[in-house]
């Protein structure tokens, strides 16, 4: 079942990898899109338009709502609706089209949505909304994903890291009907070692890295404690074999190579700390979610890597 911790999880790995996600549903999104400007993502838009459910049965679900801007300087939006491992809603593809309405009758803009289907069934799901009534016909067709029924030798093949996100949420799967919880993770065990080696050979930035390997860590989660342990040493040796630089060695190594001038490294180490300090907002949201789990300030520390003292102040 959906917790609000796969909430937060997939809004943060779509945020920080979006140009990622555009790439892996449109095959020319390079030639369409101004990757130089950032997106902007629009949440009190969103929020004034469908306010949050706090009731625990409401659909689980993450909605984006981003603009973004194409190379002939138009402002474009994108919706990005995950349904996040849950029941499917048998009105779902009806919401899709509210979503729509709402959003383009608010705004008026052009809006391409996609849905991602993240639960384990492979069952095919809508991605057309029609109504018909004495002559008048609506028909409302969207974007529409299963990680379920995706190739995992494709997944892990590609050079794209938000193919990674989905092969790490197929993992996430795996031995759901192990009664065993021993058993159960050490399948996930050896299931995650994989995954964490190829993102760290594949050739991708390491602030990416970083953001992939923390959804890996805390999507696919064990029952036991020290199988999350076991996970992280393997993780850090494994890094130490691949050479993986820290951020700081990274940037001393670039300077010493391209002869860049010391203004210009204490200007990317300036970056590194806002790119830290979004990491630490980022575990601390996640910790945020584990207390109202009412998970132990102990396993919450281990998870987010925050001070006993840091999480009983949030």
């Amino acid at each position: 079942m959906a917790t609000r911790k796969d909430d937060l999880l997939w809004k943060g790995v779509i945020e920080d990898v979006f140009d990622d996600f555009l790439r892996f549903f449109i095959p020319d999104a390079d030639d369409i899109f101004d990757f130089n400007r950032a997106p902007l993502f629009l949440d009190k838009e969103m929020e004034q338009l469908f306010p949050p459910e706090d009731d625990e049965y409401s659909p689980k679900v993450v909605d984006k709502l981003a603009q973004v801007f194409t190379k002939e300087g138009r402002e474009e939006w994108i919706l990005c609706h995950v349904e996040v491992q849950g029941r499917y809603q048998k009105d779902f593809e009806e919401r899709m089209y509210r979503y729509y309405a709402r959003i383009f009758d608010k705004y008026s803009r052009n809006i391409t949505a996609f849905a991602l289907f993240t639960e384990a069934s492979i069952k095919p799901r809508p991605d057309t909304y029609q109504r018909e009534f004495l002559g008048t016909r609506l028909l409302y067709k969207f974007n529409a994903y299963k990680i379920a029924t995706e190739n995992d030798e494709e997944l892990l093949a590609s050079s794209n890291p938000f193919a990674l996100v989905v092969a790490v949420a197929k993992t996430a799967f795996a031995g759901r009907n192990i009664p065993d919880s021993q058993e159960r993770d050490e399948l996930l065990l050896n299931l995650k070692r994989p995954l964490a080696r190829e993102l760290l050979l594949k050739d991708i930035p390491k602030d990416k890295v970083r953001v992939l390997m923390n959804f890996l860590r805390y999507y696919v989660r064990f029952d036991n404690e020290e199988f999350s342990r076991i996970f992280d040493r393997e993780v850090e040796e494994l890094t130490e074999r691949t050479d993986v630089m820290g951020i700081e060695q990274l940037l001393l190594d670039r300077a010493k190579k391209q002869g860049e001038k010391q203004g210009e490294l204490k200007g990317e180490l300036r970056e590194r700390a806002k790119a830290e300090a979004k990491i630490l907002d980022e575990k601390k949201n996640i910790a945020r979610a584990m207390k109202a789990d009412s998970m132990p300030v102990t396993q919450i520390s281990k998870f987010t890597g925050l001070s006993a003292e840091e999480i009983t102040e949030l």
